[in-house]
């Protein structure tokens, strides 16, 4: 008899998906097809209004003042790569903190290691928290940006957006969120929060497949285009066109992602938010504290769960992580992601830098009777 599957590696990708969003990427594949905003026949009209939809319900659940200001990326990587590339100039100066990973690390040192920019990178506690105040210190006379995660993908802290989105307002920055591990999780109002630009993954919290993905440009905030190329309007010019989605959109988009996408954010808007949240953080007060109870498992992060997305990374004494996660898969079916999860400094920060954690990162779509055994799992190999 097969092992049953647990999955807890949502925080890399989150499975299963609704049913309807299987449906919708097979309904485009099979009866849609065509090319949108490339043609005038109904199946490329059908195309293109998938797009409109997809834009408009972004807009609706991040309370964009605009869906045309949404703007489809591959993932979460290409829209931080878009938006750091699109506004940062040469002597420009970029506050960060220890807890980013690696798509918005990397692309900062790649551009430092070309001497275009400078960046500095505020500490986090070892609980993985940070304090608005060291923004605040950080700032110099040319940053032009702040740029942090909305939640940690080692230990899922929650970073206090309002706080340090007050700093970049009242210093006179950009303000740019990575909304990879909370968009379709954790209630968001770029608005309200003052946010410029917000990067998100459309395969993660929003629940849509795999290449999908948007970055939230504010309007009036104009960003040099990441990627030229067609996008089905102007076509009689050679420069790539000014208004949007189009000046940051070009090339063929992955409409039957985001048909898939789509399909994902009716099941998001209908289940609510807040819904979603509060089945994630039961789920892993539930685990925390199982986990908690077995001697030899240190946990990390604050102890306060209520500032954290449903994301835990422990270590087992005297056992390898990565032998530990092997363990779990292969007697327990307990998918899991050891090491250091593409965020070095985030693992400097709370002492596991560089042999790092297990994570196990929860979903919608997990039961209490996934995490129970879990913890019997765990403590099985204790």
């Amino acid at each position: 008899m097969a092992k049953p599957k647990i999955y807890f590696d949502n925080a890399a990708t989150t499975w299963p998906k609704p049913e309807a969003v299987y449906r919708a990427v097979e309904e485009f594949m099979v009866n849609i097809g065509a090319n949108p905003g490339r043609s005038g026949h109904e199946c490329s009209l059908n195309a293109g209004r998938i797009l409109t939809e997809t834009r408009e319900k972004l807009a609706q659940l991040l309370r964009a003042p605009a869906p045309d200001r949404i703007v489809f990326t591959l993932n979460c990587t290409d829209a931080l790569n878009m938006a750091l590339k699109g506004v940062l100039r040469p002597g420009d100066h970029v506050v960060t903190s220890a807890l980013e990973h690696n798509s918005i690390l990397r692309p900062l040192e790649g551009l430092r290691e070309r001497g275009v920019i400078d960046y500095t990178a505020v500490p986090a506690s070892p609980a993985g928290e940070l304090d608005p105040a060291d923004f605040a210190k950080a700032v110099r006379p040319k940053t032009r940006l702040i740029a942090v995660t909305h939640a940690s993908n080692v230990i899922g802290s929650i970073t206090p957006l309002a706080e340090i989105g007050a700093v970049a307002r009242e210093r006179g920055t950009l303000f740019l969120v990575d909304a990879a591990q909370t968009a379709g999780v954790l209630p968001l109002d770029v608005r309200r929060l003052g946010i410029d630009l917000l990067a998100f993954a459309g395969h993660k919290g929003l629940l849509g497949p795999m290449g999908t993905g948007g970055l939230y440009v504010r309007p009036g905030l104009e960003l040099a285009p990441w990627r030229e190329g067609g996008t089905g309007s102007r076509s009689e010019l050679t420069t790539q066109p000014d208004f949007y989605p189009d000046h940051l959109e070009a090339g063929t988009p992955n409409t039957p992602g985001l048909a898939g996408l789509n399909a994902a954010l009716d099941f998001i808007l209908g289940t609510g938010v807040a819904a979603i949240q509060q089945k994630e953080q039961a789920l892993f007060a539930r685990l925390h504290t199982g986990l908690a109870e077995i001697a030899g498992v240190k946990l990390y992060g604050s102890p306060d769960l209520t500032r954290r997305v449903a994301v835990l990374s422990f270590t087992l004494a005297g056992h390898d992580n990565a032998e530990v996660a092997a363990y779990l898969d292969r007697q327990f079916g307990i998918m899991s992601r050891p090491g250091l999860q593409c965020a070095p400094l985030a693992h400097k920060a709370i002492g596991t830098f560089p042999e790092g954690t297990v994570r196990f990162s929860l979903g919608y779509f997990n039961t209490e009777e996934e995490v129970d055994q879990a913890v019997q799992a765990v403590a099985a190999l204790v």
